[in-house]
């Protein structure tokens, strides 16, 4: 139960962390924004990973935790990449459903998975899609095969950051573990952004807001990681994955976007698979 609750704090972080993103991708390329996200992030992280201790952070633990950061930069460029040039009624879904991959590798791990699990995480991407449906909007994207692939790379990749980043949080400590891969994922945006000469120029009306994201993030993920010690580790992802679902209630409730009948299915959906698991 408590994994589970990790995992929807998670989601509320990231989800209001997503629904800022769809604002900032309106105005810069993604690599300079996850600068700023991650180094604010990191900025974050630092002070509280140290008061903490590193006494119990191992090589095996901090390798571990690098893994997770270089798959936590490609979950993150996948996710900021997809949501600049598709729609959310495509993306989430595709982004959400990194459950199935954390169960999988859970069972790889040893891990017993019954059937009612399965059926429940079945129902919690089943309820993100029809969320993320917008009904009467038949218009296609020239860009939806680009969004789809960043959106797959996103998925996969999350799904690689939990697994890998619960195992070094057990090791050697969450915010340790968070941390390093949190500096492991921004020393790869920097690269990029030395090896292409962008410019940082056109985040700066957006430091603020971009400053909040990183804090976000930095939570949510925290959130997953510390789950790595409770039982049933992997019902911290399935819960995080609703986090498009927040979005698009924000949505909803701020900006007006209107929401479908069969949406508030989804939603009702999406929270009978959070019971199952919880029962």
């Amino acid at each position: 139960m408590l994994s589970l609750l990790f995992g929807l704090i998670a989601a509320l972080a990231w989800g209001l962390h997503d629904f800022l993103v769809r604002k900032v991708t309106q105005h810069g390329t993604a690599a300079p924004l996850l600068f700023v996200v991650m180094a604010a992030g990191a900025l974050a992280l630092a002070p509280l990973s140290v008061l903490t201790g590193w006494q119990d952070m191992t090589p095996r633990a901090a390798l571990i935790a690098m893994a997770s950061g270089v798959s936590f930069a490609g979950a993150s460029l996948g996710l900021f990449r997809a949501f600049a040039i598709g729609p959310v009624r495509l993306v989430a879904p595709i982004c959400g459903a990194f459950p199935m991959v954390t169960m999988g590798l859970a069972v790889l791990q040893g891990r017993s998975i019954t059937a009612l699990e399965w059926i429940a995480v079945l129902a919690v991407i089943a309820g993100i899609a029809l969320v993320a449906r917008q009904s009467g909007d038949t218009t296609a994207s020239p860009n939806r095969r680009a969004a789809i692939l960043w959106a797959g790379l996103g998925a996969l990749c999350f799904a690689l950051t939990f697994h890998l980043g619960q195992i070094a949080a057990e090791a050697g400590g969450e915010l340790p573990a968070t941390l390093i891969s949190r500096l492991v994922g921004l020393s790869l945006v920097t690269t990029y952004l030395l090896a292409s000469r962008t410019s940082l120029t056109p985040t700066l009306p957006y430091l603020k807001t971009l400053g909040l994201m990183g804090l976000l993030d930095a939570t949510a993920l925290t959130a997953v990681l510390a789950a790595g010690s409770l039982p049933h580790p992997e019902y911290a992802a399935v819960a995080s994955a609703i986090f498009g679902i927040i979005t698009i209630l924000l949505a909803w409730r701020f900006l007006h976007e209107r929401m479908q009948p069969i949406q508030w299915l989804g939603v009702a959906v999406v929270f009978s698979g959070i019971a199952t698991l919880a029962a």
